[in-house]
């Protein structure tokens, strides 16, 4: 994942959480709290695969 596609995911996330806060139906909320979940899963998988690529001096 490129530095672009990080920071798009990032914002994709704080879309979402912001519904999530805005929503009042239940289920509609813990749908978007699964999804907020697991992009935030996909981000940190691919920060640790960057950080192992590139050794830090």
């Amino acid at each position: 994942m490129t530095d672009q596609q990080m920071r798009e995911q990032e914002v994709r996330i704080a879309r979402y959480r912001d519904l999530e806060r805005e929503v009042t139906d239940p289920l509609a909320a813990h749908l978007l709290h699964g999804i907020v979940e697991e992009l935030e899963t996909e981000l940190q998988k691919e920060r640790e695969i960057e950080r192992k690529l590139i050794p830090i001096s």
